[in-house]
């Protein structure tokens, strides 16, 4: 049951939210609702049995379709960071203003509970109806409170997801016309046995929806857009936790499916991911705007991901299966300091900034660590993922490894860089009368650096939290 409670806690108390009309109270229900979620989560994940982590019902049994769910380690994994990752936003977030607030935490919740459903569905057609109610909501709060280029932005979002997930949906209905027993069920297509030329086409119905979910290298051009007009608490749900679905589908969905096809195009993958961490690193370094920086960052990021789910090995999925959550966890973090600079001095431009760390020294410091987490600095949680993608990615080919790594040094110039031009230096006319942090936001803040310091010293709880998942990945189950 606790599947179906992780999605009916944020489903149903989002649905409330809509009626909420005074402000205060729409945040504290939001929140409320993020908290219990998290505690359903947390209860479930270490101290109840392996039974109740699981659910079978009917539901639509004249297409074959059931509303079934299991929590895998995998899964185990990603509803832990959604589960803190949404209390932690709507901390950081609690004294931002929105109108009609009732509706953007209830657009919220319906999100979150979108989530947890794709991280748990083990039926396909299950898995769709909740990868659409996570997108769905996404376009209102962008449409409805983004910046003011959010309905040409917004539109472009719709199109590229759009057309991913009708892609998707026609790879889930061949498959399903190919299964024995007319079902969507997950063991159902798993044991569909395609000739490689038809794993060849269908393959790519399926990776393209992935891919553009992500981003990855060319399928990223609507996200840098997206996450500079959307409201900034939206945007954290979309970097930190909604582009791990992506990430999660291909190896939950699709290299079980596919393994031929797979094998086959892993080296074109591996190259254009590789391309695009390249890309989005040199892009970053000449951005002017922190949240720009941030999306390109995640770019080549999540390009270092899909390159060693393609590489076969063992050692290189452990880091993947870590770093999707480190990475959520550190690009939150990240988008919380770029949020309260914002909302204290309206801007977000390296040029009219400089000098934060003599007027905010919490946040300077706060975000030092942060930074550090984002450039893989040993003794911080990205540590260990990226040095064993690094390392499944180097015996896969040392001189793909060798052009990928370049990006660690990228990564370094322009991260650093924005904490000089933001922090350091003389101040400006907008940061010389610039306050430290309050308490909301150096909470949710100071809970982001206690995990990235603890994972990075002990990343053992996570390693063991995936390890299922990585043996029955490695096993072709």
């Amino acid at each position: 049951m606790i599947p179906v409670l992780l999605i009916l806690l944020p489903l149903l108390t989002g649905i409330i939210s809509f009626f909420i009309k005074e402000e205060n109270a729409a945040k504290g229900w939001g929140l409320l609702s993020a908290v219990l979620t998290l505690t359903v989560a947390v209860a479930g994940i270490y101290f109840y049995p392996a039974a109740q982590l699981s659910f079978d019902s009917a539901w639509l049994p004249s297409l074959g379709s059931r509303f079934t769910m299991s929590m895998d380690g995998m899964s185990k994994m990603l509803v832990l960071l959604t589960a803190i990752s949404f209390p932690l936003i709507f901390i950081a977030t609690y004294k931002n203003q929105y109108r009609n607030a009732g509706s953007f935490y209830a657009l919220m919740l319906l999100t979150q509970a979108g989530l947890m459903g794709v991280f748990v569905a083990n039926d396909a057609l299950l898995f769709y109806f909740f990868w659409e109610l996570a997108l769905i909501p996404v376009y209102f709060l962008c449409s409805l409170w983004g910046g003011e280029k959010r309905i040409a932005v917004t539109f472009k979002f719709f199109i590229y997801t759009f057309i991913g997930s009708l892609m998707m949906l026609a790879g889930i209905l061949y498959m399903y016309f190919q299964t024995t027993d007319h079902s969507f069920a997950w063991q159902s297509f798993y044991s569909v046995q395609l000739a490689p030329e038809k794993q060849s086409w269908v393959f790519w119905l399926f990776f393209i929806a992935f891919a553009i979910k992500m981003p990855i290298f060319p399928f990223h051009t609507w996200q840098p857009d997206a996450y500079e007009q959307s409201p900034t608490a939206t945007t954290m749900v979309l970097s930190g936790i909604m582009v791990k679905m992506g990430i999660f589908a291909v190896i939950k969905w699709l290299l079980p499916f596919f393994p031929a096809a797979s094998a086959q195009f892993a080296q074109w993958i591996i190259l254009l991911s590789v391309i695009g961490m390249l890309y989005a690193s040199l892009i970053a370094i000449r951005q002017d705007d922190i949240k720009r920086l941030i999306a390109y960052s995640s770019i080549a990021h999540i390009g270092l991901m899909s390159a060693t789910l393609f590489t076969g090995s063992r050692v290189g999925l452990e880091g993947v299966m870590i770093q999707m959550f480190n990475h959520g966890i550190n690009v939150i973090g990240l988008w919380i300091v770029a949020d309260a600079i914002e909302q204290q001095l309206g801007t977000r431009k390296f040029s009219e900034l400089g000098g934060l760390a003599q007027k905010a020294p919490s946040l300077a410091i706060l975000l030092l660590v942060m930074a550090f987490a984002n450039i893989a600095l040993p003794l911080t949680n990205a540590f260990i993922g990226e040095f064993l993608m690094f390392n499944g990615l180097f015996h896969y080919n040392i001189w793909i490894t060798a052009v990928a790594g370049i990006s660690i040094i990228l990564a370094a110039v322009y991260t650093l860089n924005m904490v000089q031009k933001v922090f350091y230096g003389n101040t400006t006319t907008l940061t010389s009368n610039a306050t430290d942090i309050s308490g909301n936001i150096r909470i949710a803040l100071v809970i982001l650096v206690v995990l990235v310091i603890a994972l990075g010293v002990y990343p053992q709880p996570m390693i063991d939290l995936t390890k299922d998942t990585v043996g029955a990945t490695m096993a072709g189950k």
